[in-house]
Formats: C-alpha cells, structure tokens, sequence
C-alpha cells in the first residue's frame, strides 16, 4: 500500500468545490499512471500533459497534495516495488 496521505482537505475552503475536485482527480489520475506504469520511463512533461497541466503546475500540486515532488514518488514506488520482489 502507499505510504502517502491522500490530498489535503483544506485545499476545499480556497477554491469552489468543482474545482477542487476536478484538480484532485487529476493528481489522483498522474499518481494512479506512475503507480502503474513505474517500471516505464517517465518524466515530469509526459504526466504533466496527461493531465493536462503544465509541468511546473503538475509538481507544485502534486508536491502540495502528497507532500513529495511526482520525481521523488516515482523513485519511492521503484524502490519499494524493488524490494517486494
């Protein structure tokens, strides 16, 4: 299982709710790639683009959300599949 807290709530009182969740989604969908498509090469634009943000935007709110730049958390799900195995 992931070791990293879920979105912060207190994002909810700062934007409308839609928006909210609409951004929420999209780190949840660039977490879920990298959760399975971790043995893959992957760099910052690629996800950035899936989700359609820019990259700069995609590591401030994934960093804001989960606490770990998308690069550092991509590293830790190799490793910890690694040592699975």
């Amino acid at each position: 299982m992931c070791r990293y807290p879920s979105p912060l709530a207190d994002r909810s009182r700062k934007l409308p709710s839609g928006e909210v969740l609409s951004g929420l989604a999209r780190l949840r969908r660039v977490r879920d790639r990298i959760d399975r498509e971790y043995a893959q090469p992957l760099n910052l634009e690629a996800l950035a683009h899936g989700a359609d943000l820019a990259a700069g935007q995609l590591s401030r709110e994934f960093r804001h959300a989960y606490g770990v730049a998308p690069y550092a958390y991509v590293r830790t799900r190799r490793s910890e599949r690694a040592t699975e195995s």
